[in-house]
C-alpha cells in the first residue's frame, strides 16, 4: 500500500454540543455524523489551548503552545508573532517525505515572510493570514481602534479578491480540486482544510438560514453556518470517493477552542453573552480552561487501520495528531524529548488506554491539569470577561463532568499535589 494521504479539517470556535453526533438538539450534521460511525469519534479529546493560534500550533507541531513562540503568555510577554524558526510543522514532516501539501482557509500562525504557510511547509496556500475576516469581502475589520480594516484574501505569496463569495464554499472548492488533482499526481497528499466557520462575523448563505427558521436567530445563524461546514465534509469525502482515495486516506475532524461568547458574535452592547454556540453539559466558553473552551468534538477515520464505530472515552488532545499521523503513516515519529503529543494508535487498534499521565494548559492567569479523572482549574474563568468565585477548583469528572462541585476542601491532598505540579509544568515555559 502506498503512503496515507492525510486531511486535517479543522473548525473555529465549534461548540462540543453543537454536532448531531455529540447530541445537539437542533444542528443536523448527517455528514460529520456518517463520518464519525466510520472511525473512531472522541468524548474525551481537548484542544491545548481555549483559544484560536495557540490550538493551531499545537495541532500542527505536537508541542505545548509555549513552546512555539504561539502563546499568551511566554516569558511573562505576549508571544504571538509567528511559529519559531525551528519549530516544525506537520506540513513540513510530510513535505520532507514525499508529500504534495496545501492548506485553504485560516492560518493564524504569522504574517511574516518567515512565518507563513509557504514557509512552514505548504507547497500550496489559499486562505487569510488573521484571526477573521468577513465570509463575503475578506476584510479584516476587528483590530484595536489604532487598525484600519484590511483585506487579507491570499493565493500562496499574492493577494487575490475573491468578492461575494462565500469562504466557507471557497475554502470547500479548493479542498475539492486538490483532492481531484491527486489523479495525476504520483504522490500522497495533506490537505488542512482550516474552516474560519463558524467564528464570527455571523454570516451565512440564505439556504442554510432557511433550515433553521423555526430556531431564535442566534442559534439559527450558528446552525446555518456550521451546516455549510458538513456539506463542505460531505463534498470532500465525496470527492476522496470519486478518485478512489477514500480507504487509504487518514481524516481528522476538530476545531480549535470551545464556543465563543463574545458580543461580536451578534451584537455589540447587549446585556448578555452570546448563547449561539453550545458546549453542552460542560462549563465554560472560549477563553476558559474549564471544558467548555478545550473539550472539542474529534473524530479520527482511516478505514484501512481504523476499524469504525468506535467511541473512544480515552483522554487525546491536539498535540497527538503529529505522531498520530506519523505513526499512521509508517513514518519515524520524534522522540518524546522533541513533541508533547503521543500517538493514540495503539488506543484506537489494540485497546489501549491514554498515552497521558497528566495533561496541562496554561493560558492568560488561569492554569489546569487533568489527570484520570481529576482536572483542576486555578484562576478559572468563563470566558473573556466573566470570572468565578474560586480561585482554586478541583473537579471529578467522571462524577461530574460539568465542574459545578468544587471538591478542593473535600481532597485538600489532591489540590495541593496538582496545584504543585501545575505550577512546576509551567515554570518550564518560561
Amino acid at each position: 500500500m502506498t503512503r496515507p494521504n492525510v486531511i486535517v479539517i479543522y473548525c473555529d470556535d465549534l461548540g462540543y454540543g453543537d454536532l448531531g453526533c455529540y447530541g445537539s438538539d437542533a444542528i443536523r450534521t448527517p455528514h460529520l455524523d456518517a463520518l464519525a460511525q466510520d472511525g473512531a469519534r472522541f468524548t474525551n479529546w481537548y484542544s491545548n489551548s481555549p483559544v484560536c493560534s495557540p490550538s493551531r500550533t499545537a495541532l500542527l507541531t505536537g508541542k505545548y503552545p509555549a513552546k512555539t513562540g504561539v502563546s499568551h503568555i511566554l516569558g511573562g510577554k505576549r508571544g504571538t508573532g509567528g511559529l519559531k524558526a525551528d519549530t516544525k510543522t506537520l506540513a513540513q514532516r510530510l513535505k520532507e517525505r514525499g508529500y504534495r501539501t496545501a492548506l485553504f482557509g485560516k492560518w493564524h500562525l504569522g504574517s511574516a515572510e518567515d512565518t507563513k504557510p509557504n514557509a512552514k511547509g505548504f507547497d500550496e496556500y489559499f486562505g487569510f493570514q488573521a484571526g477573521c475576516v468577513d465570509y463575503y469581502s475578506h476584510i479584516f475589520y476587528w483590530g484595536m481602534p489604532s487598525v484600519n480594516p484590511v483585506h487579507d484574501l491570499w493565493s500562496n505569496g499574492e493577494e487575490v479578491w475573491r468578492d461575494g463569495e462565500y469562504l466557507t464554499h471557497l475554502i470547500t472548492d479548493k479542498s475539492v480540486e486538490f483532492i481531484e488533482a491527486s489523479r495525476a499526481a504520483d504522490k500522497p497528499f495533506f490537505l488542512y482544510a482550516a474552516y474560519n466557520a463558524p467564528h464570527y462575523p455571523m454570516h451565512a448563505p440564505e439556504k442554510y438560514m432557511k433550515r433553521y427558521s423555526h430556531l431564535p436567530r442566534d442559534r439559527q445563524l450558528m446552525a446555518a453556518m456550521i451546516s455549510a461546514v458538513d456539506d463542505g465534509v460531505g463534498d470532500i469525502v465525496a470527492a476522496l470517493k470519486r478518485v478512489g482515495a477514500y480507504e487509504n486516506t487518514i481524516i481528522f475532524f476538530s476545531s480549535d477552542n470551545g464556543p465563543s461568547s463574545e458580543s461580536r458574535n451578534y451584537l455589540d452592547g447587549t446585556e448578555d453573552v452570546y448563547y449561539g454556540g453550545s458546549a453542552g453539559i460542560f462549563r465554560g466558553h472560549k477563553g476558559s480552561l474549564f471544558e467548555g473552551g478545550i473539550r472539542e468534538p474529534a473524530i479520527l477515520v482511516y478505514p484501512s487501520i481504523i476499524a469504525a464505530g468506535q467511541t473512544k472515552d480515552d483522554v487525546g488532545m491536539m498535540a497527538d495528531i503529529v505522531p498520530t499521523v506519523l505513526d499512521l503513516a509508517g513514518l519515524p515519529v520524534p522522540a518524546a524529548e522533541e513533541i508533547d503529543g503521543s500517538s493514540i494508535v495503539p488506543m484506537l487498534t489494540q485497546g489501549a488506554g491514554t498515552p497521558h499521565q497528566q495533561i496541562c494548559w496554561e493560558y492568560g492567569s488561569q492554569l489546569a491539569v487533568r489527570e484520570g479523572k481529576w482536572k483542576l482549574v486555578l484562576g478559572g474563568k468563563l470566558d473573556f470577561d466573566r470570572t468565578q468565585p474560586d480561585d482554586i477548583h478541583l473537579s471529578d469528572l467522571e462524577a461530574d463532568p460539568g465542574e459545578r462541585i468544587n471538591l478542593k476542601d473535600e481532597f485538600p491532598e489532591i489540590a495541593q499535589r496538582l496545584e504543585k505540579e501545575v505550577r512546576e509544568w509551567y515554570a518550564t515555559l518560561l
